[in-house]
């Protein structure tokens, strides 16, 4: 996940809708059930559902009352606390 990606996509949330980011969700899941994409595409579509799901859930503590920056900062704990368990 890179950060700059997420607050990137936070930011077309908040001026857009989420709901573009998750029928994009949708679009690239279904994409990975193609059988002939080679394992580096299914990495690349991976990283990019990651971020997607990351602005979403930014976006949720956001909603929340979370001011931006401590959102993004408290989301990015989050995973790199997942990652060193």
């Amino acid at each position: 996940m890179k950060l700059p990606v997420i607050k990137h996509l936070t930011n077309f949330i908040e001026e857009n809708d989420q709901d573009y980011v998750l029928e994009t969700i949708e679009t690239l899941e279904a994409l990975t059930e193609v059988p002939s994409l080679k394992d580096e595409e299914l990495d690349v579509i991976g990283e990019l559902i990651s971020n997607l799901y990351g602005a979403v859930e930014v976006d949720k503590m956001i909603k929340e009352g979370t001011p931006k920056k401590e959102a993004l900062n408290a989301f990015m704990k989050r995973v790199l606390g997942a990652i060193d368990t």
